[in-house]
Formats: C-alpha cells, structure tokens, sequence
C-alpha cells in the first residue's frame, strides 16, 4: 500500500522515524523581557494607502522560544515581518517594536541588524541570495566587517568562516567557491540561514523557511531551528504548513485580513483550532 511514510522514505532513501527534531516546549523566567515585542502595528499598503494590511497586530518572543504565526495567503505576515525588518514593505503607519523590554527603531534595514534582529525571507532567489556569486561571499554579505581589517576584506578569514558553515550546516556543494544557483533548493536556504546565524543576531524572524525543499532537507533544517533556540535566540516561524507549526513551536499566533485573531500553547493548538482562527474574518464577512 502506498502511504505517506512509503513516499517519503522513497525519496530520502531512508526511514525518517520523527519528522521534527524532539522539543520540550519553552518555559519563560518570570519578570523577564521578550527579546522582541511588536506592540500596535499597522501598516499601509504601499499603493492603496487606505488600505491596512497590517491592522494593529502585538505579538512577543522571548529567547529561547519558537513562536509560530499561521494564516492563509493575504492574511498579512510576510508584510508585518518585512515592516518590522527595515520597514522594507508598505507605508509604516504606526506602533512600537521592543528589544528586551527597551523601544528600537528598525526604519531602515542596517539598524535592524544592528539591533540583532534577521530575516530570513520566503523568496531566496529573488531576496535572500546572489545566485550569481559563490556560496563564500552570500555568507560572508551580512557581516563583512567580522571578516575584514581596515576597511579590507580578508580572504582567508572569510573562507574559514564559509568552510566552517558548510560543515556545520551539511551544504552539499564540493568547494566554498560554488555558485549559489547551482545548488539545490535546500542547500541554497541552508546558505541563507548561514549568512543569517553568522550576523549574530538575537532574533531571527524565519518566513516560509522550508518553502520548495525536500522533506529530507527540511528536517535538517528544522534541527537547525531547534538548535538556535536552544541556544537562546528568539525565533518567529511563519509557515503556511500547519503540522511544521505544530511540530516545531511553542506558541502559535493565527493571522487573517491583517489582524491577529488568536494565540494557541503547543498543548492548545491543532489542525483544527488553528484553521478555525485563521478563517475567521471571512466566516464573519459571509
């Protein structure tokens, strides 16, 4: 008989006997801060400026903590992450971001990374790699400064660092010096996501981050994710795969026309309960 376990085994040539990596749910200090804290914010299109595609959403991670926001296509969570990361989409209308309890402006995109917080975007190709250049410089891109003396760039530390994450992250590529589009779909993201951890951040915001790979990539991926949190980086996981939400979060936030329309524990979530909240605003509109 054909089963999903069947197919998936057939295509990673092995028995994957947990699709995620084993999590013990998060639990918070008390009186401590979230890393990052998004309080009333609201965007405008940046065509329709009547148009709210962000409506007065609040949402918090703290370190240590996988919190998952799930909607359908239009619910509004790539353009609250992208406005929150260098208000890079959309006309800001308003709110407050916090970093350990403290207000930031993240206005443009260096003072986000400069606060400690990365985006790891839902398009790769279009947004998150030089596919023309090599698998050396797209890692080295978000922190060239760790790699350079006196304003230059110093070959030999970069292609340390690069060679340290393609061990680390299982990059499938014979050399540092491969260009990136010549590399499959999951090791391209496992680039992305090393660029990222290289900044040092403290917050990663992950939109769609198993988008397009295969499902034995995905879960090296996802122990990724598990690692970073386990270290202490707060991380927010937008997914439009509601099992990954539900295998890897600790906190699930539902989204739908732009506003937040719920906030589920690992214990309280599930399939059903999450699809509930996301379409809501359109059982309400029928």
């Amino acid at each position: 008989a054909t089963t999903e376990d069947r197919i998936i085994s057939g295509m990673v040539g092995r028995d994957l006997d947990h699709r995620f990596p084993e999590r013990t749910p998060h639990q918070p200090e008390e009186g401590t801060a979230p890393a990052l804290e998004i309080r009333n914010w609201t965007v405008h299109h940046p065509i329709d400026q009547q148009r709210k595609v962000v409506d007065d959403v609040s949402i918090s991670v703290r370190r240590g903590e996988i919190v998952g926001i799930a909607g359908l296509m239009g619910a509004g969570r790539t353009e609250l992450a992208m406005s929150v990361f260098g208000r890079a989409y959309g006309r800001h209308a308003g709110g407050t971001v916090l970093k350990d309890g403290r207000e930031i402006r993240t206005r443009t995109v260096p003072e986000a990374v400069g606060h400690g917080i990365a985006y790891v975007t839902e398009d790769r190709k279009h947004y998150g790699l030089n596919l023309l250049d090599t698998i050396n410089r797209n890692i080295s891109l978000t922190a060239l400064g760790k790699v350079a003396k006196r304003g230059v760039v110093d070959e030999h530390e970069e292609r340390q660092v690069s060679e340290r994450f393609r061990k680390s992250m299982n990059i499938k590529a014979p050399t540092v010096f491969e260009p990136v589009g010549k590399l499959s779909g999951g090791n391209q993201q496992k680039v992305v996501l090393s660029k990222w951890i290289f900044a040092g951040p403290d917050v990663l915001i992950l939109d769609e981050p198993t988008r397009g790979i295969d499902v034995g990539a995905k879960y090296e991926i996802y122990t990724v994710i598990d690692k970073l949190a386990a270290e202490g980086k707060a991380v927010v996981f937008i997914s439009s795969e509601l099992p990954e939400l539900l295998g890897m979060c600790d906190r699930i936030y539902t989204m739908a026309a732009g506003r937040l329309t719920g906030e589920f524990s690992r214990a309280e979530a599930s399939q059903e309960s999450l699809m509930r909240q996301m379409t809501k605003d359109k059982e309400v509109t029928r």
